[in-house]
């Protein structure tokens, strides 16, 4: 009997898969939830003494992770409509029909109910419960409503993305604390000059994709003053750690010199001389938060120590 079937290259559809694959991975936005998954790492170191509890760590991280990534999945899915319209986003697995809009849902949903399943179960239920306000915040309040109604969207909106600090805190203590509060006042505070860079070098692509960014509805020399100012308060509630017994000299002497780098980059922004200084000014926000809390955790286990 002759066969008329075609013949599957075993190493091609082996590709097919590990490409499929990637592509459900990069729903996730894996780079910017380590970075969260730093600042929640943060969070727990320096809401203990000494190490935090290694096995509720673990778990912690792994649920926030997990529910970090169903938001973006999410984010993904209400976004593909726009992210078509955008370089930067254009060839992101929805918006280019790699993945579906149920297969993109499901796995959202899966990723989120497994992530606060596992707080709620094997960390605290004040966890899960801050964590599933923090996906909601940043996959529905953001995305589906502030990102298109309001130039200050990402100013209220960072209200989500600022939690992660404060969920690894209460991963270890299971309450709330001033002082981890006081971390997600930093990140909401940094936000908007973090974000502010980014949109005016991408103001084109924001405009021509009619969303309402702020260099869009206000002009690039208004979000400029602005990045300015949002850096002068990101400044003081950095000090802010200091003020309240927080943290100490260490920390303080290196959060200052962080922060003239920081406002050396701003000022740039707000010259507007150099097209390509307000991406340069978004890489190295990046920086500065992590650089920010490495001096954070420097100074707790020094007083340790001492």
């Amino acid at each position: 009997m002759r066969n008329t079937g075609l013949v599957i290259d075993p190493k091609q559809e082996l590709a097919a898969y590990l490409n499929l694959a990637r592509d459900y991975f990069e729903l996730g936005k894996p780079r910017v939830v380590l970075v969260m998954l730093i600042c929640a790492a943060v969070g727990m170191a320096l809401a203990v003494p000494g190490l935090p509890d290694i096995w509720l760590a673990i778990t912690g991280l792994v649920g926030i992770g997990l529910a970090a990534m169903g938001a973006a999945a999410f984010n993904h899915l209400l976004d593909r409509r726009l992210d078509k319209l955008m370089l930067r986003t254009s060839r992101r697995p929805v918006a280019e029909g790699r993945i579906g809009d149920w297969q993109a849902a499901a796995y959202a949903c899966l990723l989120s109910l497994a992530g606060l399943g596992l707080l709620w179960s094997e960390v605290n239920p004040l966890t899960a419960i801050l964590t599933a306000s923090a996906l909601l915040g940043y996959a529905v309040i953001y995305t589906a409503f502030l990102k298109h109604a309001t130039p200050q969207n990402i100013t209220i909106g960072g209200l989500a993305g600022a939690s992660p600090p404060l969920l690894g805190w209460t991963a270890m203590t299971g309450q709330l604390s001033p002082d981890a509060l006081l971390l997600v006042l930093i990140i909401f505070a940094w936000t908007p000059p973090h974000f502010w860079a980014l949109a005016i070098h991408k103001r084109e692509e924001y405009a021509a994709a009619g969303v309402p960014m702020l260099p869009v509805t206000h002009g690039n020399s208004f979000t400029r003053l602005q990045l300015w100012l949002y850096g002068w308060l990101t400044v003081a509630a950095t000090l802010l750690p200091f003020a309240t017994g927080m943290s100490g000299w260490v920390y303080l002497l290196g959060v200052i010199g962080l922060n003239g780098r920081f406002m050396y980059w701003n000022w740039k922004v707000w010259r507007g001389d150099d097209p390509k200084t307000p991406l340069g000014a978004f890489w190295f926000s990046i920086r500065y938060i992590m650089y920010l809390f490495g001096w954070l955790l420097l100074d707790h286990y020094l007083a340790l120590m001492g």
